[in-house]
């Protein structure tokens, strides 16, 4: 904002009204200097290779004309407890994914056995649409593997529907890339067994799969391939840890820069501290651990045996963090994690004993089957950026 107001004076302009600012205001790409990343982008920048996560620097190289808008974290958290108020009132059953992404349950909802779930799909969509102005794209299929596959395939603001008699023509011929947990390593190792879609995923011997991927990924690869998913769409998906970091634009010593490093493990902390009284979490608990992220080999960790809401707390934590790594190098980022996360209110009832074991992450309700029928029981909905 500094550089908008420096170059174009004419206006107070200001982070919370961004869209009142005319794009050509706005910075490019081309001119970035530093280390940060992108949180997405548009469908225009993904077509030259910009996506979510991507080094700034290296987006620069391949999209300089891009524009570069800067984040609304709280304008984000918003629409997403919107749209996900519209979902419930019209599917209770929803597994929350992130600020964008959610599971709903379609086994119980009116109309949906008659039509497959596309009248409540278009509903839903329209509904976004109209309350808040977003677009989002729907995938429903049987389970949750393939409604996640469903929802990519016809962005943006699309509608898919799988029914197990698709897989083959619709499923088989994805990347494996497209099945959610199989990352670069392991479709590097998927190509050089001559692996390149799903398809032959599916036909792979399990004795070959096992030697080159491991028994279990072998196994699990397989099953994938052929829609086999049997997780419930939990009613409640509470985060497994809930983390802060921040990429320096300079590498610090730990010595040399001890004022400027302790400053930003304190805001960390403090961050993160905030993000669990937002969410209604606490941890580390029973014997977990907190996690100092950004050090060149290894992230160092310490166990708790209380569970904490308080910044204090937390800094002090990761503070024991430090005496597990080498401060002699310096390092390009720092992050504090906490892991093993529960309710607040749970943790309060509980008395904190180093035996008790982490809280049920809520109610997992599984899809109903009648004979010669699959219903289409899981949807997957995702907001277009």
């Amino acid at each position: 904002m500094a550089h908008i107001n420096e170059r174009h004076p004419g206006s107070p302009w200001r982070a919370d009204a961004l869209q009142a600012i005319d794009p050509d205001h706005f910075p490019r790409l081309g001119d970035y200097r530093g280390r940060g990343v992108a949180t997405t982008a548009t469908y225009a920048a993904r077509q030259f290779g910009l996506g979510s996560g991507m080094g700034l620097a290296r987006g620069a190289h391949l999209c300089p004309q891009a524009i570069l808008l800067p984040p609304d974290f709280d304008r984000y958290r918003r629409f997403s407890q919107a749209f996900k108020a519209i979902i419930l009132s019209e599917a209770p059953v929803m597994e929350d994914r992130g600020i964008d992404e959610v599971f709903i349950d379609l086994t119980k909802v009116a109309g949906v056995q008659e039509d497959g779930g596309r009248a409540l799909a278009t509903r839903l969509q329209a509904r976004i649409q109209a309350e808040t102005g977003l677009s989002c794209s729907i995938g429903v299929a049987p389970n949750k593997l393939i409604a996640k596959m469903a929802s990519d395939l016809d962005k943006p603001h699309g509608i898919t529907i799988i029914h197990p008699e698709d897989l083959q023509t619709r499923i088989w011929p994805l990347p494996c890339r497209r099945i959610s947990g199989i990352g670069p390593k392991t479709d590097e190792r998927l190509q050089k067994l001559g692996v390149l879609t799903i398809c032959p995923a599916g036909r792979l011997r399990h004795g070959l799969a096992g030697g080159t991927l491991g028994t279990r990924t072998g196994q699990w690869l397989h099953d994938a391939a052929w829609g086999q998913d049997d997780r419930p769409v939990a009613n409640r998906a509470e985060p497994v840890t809930i983390s802060r970091e921040t990429t320096f634009e300079r590498d610090l010593h730990a010595v040399h820069d001890r004022a400027e490093l302790a400053a930003i493990f304190t805001r960390l902390a403090e961050q993160t501290a905030q993000d669990l009284q937002r969410k209604g979490l606490s941890g580390p608990h029973g014997g977990h651990q907190a996690a100092l992220c950004g050090f060149p080999h290894r992230d160092a960790r310490a166990d708790n045996r209380a569970p904490t809401q308080d910044a204090g707390d937390i800094r002090r934590l990761a503070g024991r963090c430090l005496k597990r790594v080498d401060l002699q190098r310096r390092f390009r980022l720092l992050g504090i994690r906490v892991s093993s996360l529960e309710r607040a209110d749970a943790a309060h009832e509980a008395a904190p004993d180093a035996h008790t074991q982490p809280p049920g992450r809520g109610t997992a309700l599984l899809k109903g089957r009648s004979p010669g029928k699959i219903p289409p029981g899981r949807q997957e909905i995702s907001p277009d950026p």
